[in-house]
């Protein structure tokens, strides 16, 4: 955690202080730096591209862990957003002042994932990861939302310790669990089910779904960093991220739009 924690700042500060650099030239527009959880990049991208023309702004986004990307916003004071793969992040940090107003983008959930065909039968029940047939890999919940989320939910069922001890190994964030399926380290891993939909892990890996008592939506908190120098320009992008053309993005991208839980 603590190696990503420092790549993720040095990448920050060279990126961030070359861009303002050209930016006091003339050269280049307003850029701003969004920090964003892996699992959440490839819609946050996409609608990061078309502000970008609506705008005329340079957007970066740092992607990690989120527990990584918030010491390292912590740490550097530079940036705009923060976008963590669950609202835990939120409650933990409050206390220190930085995470200011909010918009919910969406919402993700827990899934099970094997690989195409489910070839071990494995059912939508979190205790099938204790299973002595199976490979199984977790994610590490000091470093990323996937990880926190899983522990959250095995000790809700009192497995945690279990399936930690039987674990082929840890796994730092979500992009690293598909990975270790698709080089056949697992036969099954729990992530976010939005990963399973992304076109490079779909053609190998099927969803499993959960029950909702077992692995209850949850919502992405887009925050804006209390030290921003862009705020009314970070607001517009939040307002973007959360109009009907933002969430259709988050809609193609797997994830449920922030009307979820209203149509349940």
């Amino acid at each position: 955690m603590f190696t990503g924690f420092l790549v993720i700042t040095a990448l920050i500060l060279g990126m961030t202080g070359l861009g303002t650099v050209e930016a006091a030239e003339g050269k280049k527009p307003v850029e701003l730096l969004i920090y964003c959880g892996i699992t959440m990049i490839r819609p946050m991208s996409e609608i990061a591209h078309r502000f970008e023309k609506i705008e005329n702004v340079k957007i970066t986004l740092a992607q990690g862990g989120s527990e990584d990307l918030y010491q390292s916003a912590k740490k550097s004071m530079l940036g705009d957003l923060y976008l963590p793969g669950e609202p835990a992040y939120r409650t933990k940090h409050m206390s220190e002042g930085l995470l200011g107003e909010y918009v919910t983008v969406g919402y993700n959930q827990l899934a099970l994932l094997v690989r195409k065909g489910n070839p071990k039968k494995v059912r939508g029940d979190l205790r099938e990861l204790l299973r002595e047939d199976l490979l199984v890999i977790i994610g590490n919940a000091q470093s990323g939302s996937i990880g926190q989320a899983t522990r959250k939910a095995l000790e809700k069922l009192g497995i945690y310790q279990q399936v930690l001890e039987k674990a082929v190994f840890l796994a730092p964030d979500s992009r690293s669990l598909n990975l270790a399926m698709k080089q056949g380290e697992a036969d099954l891993i729990v992530n976010w089910r939005a990963t399973g939909f992304f076109s490079d892990n779909s053609a190998v890996l099927d969803v499993v779904d959960l029950p909702p008592k077992a692995a209850k939506p949850e919502a992405l908190l887009l925050n804006l960093l209390t030290f921003s120098k862009q705020k009314p320009l970070v607001r517009r992008f939040m307002k973007y991220a959360t109009s009907p053309e933002g969430q259709a993005i988050f809609r193609k991208y797997g994830f449920h739009d922030n009307t979820f839980l209203h149509h349940k």
